[in-house]
């Protein structure tokens, strides 16, 4: 079985949800406590054993480049002043092998994978979207699909289950189960359903395992709504000539392309760390009382 050594990052979007934020900052910059949200899906695909990032950038997008750039003036100074740990810090984010590829014209997610397709060549691939962060205390999601893709192969959707209110704002997924309900066969998808239409309730949520026969679908799926390549319309093609697996993975999956989804991250990221946690917990129980909550 193929092992999976390349990801995918599409990071070209405006980010217009966190405006004024974002007018001169990524939205992939924005920091979760100190870490930028797009370091943690870096992270995530170096621990799932991935060695060659590419990041699909765009437009004014050149901070996620310095970042994982070397930085020689601030290294000096780290250095100069004895700061060991922070020096290490910085160079760490240097060493990541990571590539970088524009999309010219926004023209969907589809479009955003399309552009990846010299770099991937015939390999099977990972997809991280940087507007889902995961949090595990084990095994990575993307480590997860993976997994599941080296015992089934083909293409594997990261999904978890999602209450019926809430699928019109996912893609949704029909299948057959294979070895218990976590682990669907997939035989269509259904972008944003209606409560009604949805198939189910697997939704997927950011993170793909996908065959390299995908960008031959991609080249013929016409523009769909707002003139965008839709990537699920040609999963759902692929579907139809090769396997693909829809898995529940497990771990909290926080929408950061969302102000209470950032929020919440933030919060409880930073309630999660020795450093922090304890005070800001204190803080946040203090204010719950003087605002009458408690």
């Amino acid at each position: 079985m193929q092992q999976i050594k390349k990801a995918v990052i599409p990071a070209a979007g405006f980010g217009t949800r966190f405006l004024p934020a974002t007018k001169a900052t990524p939205k992939e910059m924005l920091p979760i406590v100190d870490k930028p949200t797009i370091q943690y899906i870096v992270e995530e695909a170096l621990a799932s054993g991935i060695e060659e990032i590419l990041i699909i950038s765009g437009h004014a997008k050149r901070a996620i480049e310095d970042h994982f750039d070397s930085a020689p003036t601030l290294e000096a100074m780290l250095a100069e002043k004895h700061k060991d740990d922070l020096l290490a810090m910085v160079r760490e984010t240097a060493d990541i092998n990571i590539h970088y590829i524009r999309q010219k014209y926004m023209r969907g997610l589809g479009d955003a994978i399309l552009c990846a397709r010299s770099f991937m060549g015939n390999d099977s691939f990972a997809v991280l979207l940087g507007d889902d962060v995961v949090y595990t205390d084990g095994k990575p999601a993307l480590k997860q699909l993976v997994d599941i893709h080296e015992a089934y192969g083909g293409s594997v959707l990261g999904c978890q289950l999602v209450p019926n209110d809430q699928v019109s704002a996912y893609g949704v997924v029909a299948g057959e189960e294979i070895s218990g309900a976590n682990l669907l066969k997939v035989t269509d998808m259904v972008e944003k359903p209606s409560v009604d239409e949805a198939p189910s309730n697997m939704a997927v949520l950011g993170r793909y395992i996908i065959s390299s026969s995908i960008f031959d679908i991609l080249e013929k799926t016409p523009p769909g709504k707002g003139g965008e390549i839709q990537l699920t319309d040609a999963i759902k093609v692929l579907a139809k000539s090769e396997p693909v697996w829809a898995y529940n993975f497990t771990g909290k999956r926080y929408d950061v392309g969302d102000k209470l989804g950032f929020l919440k991250a933030t919060v409880e990221f930073a309630l999660r760390r020795e450093d922090l946690g304890d005070d800001f917990r204190s803080y946040l129980m203090n204010l719950m009382k003087q605002e009458g909550k408690l």
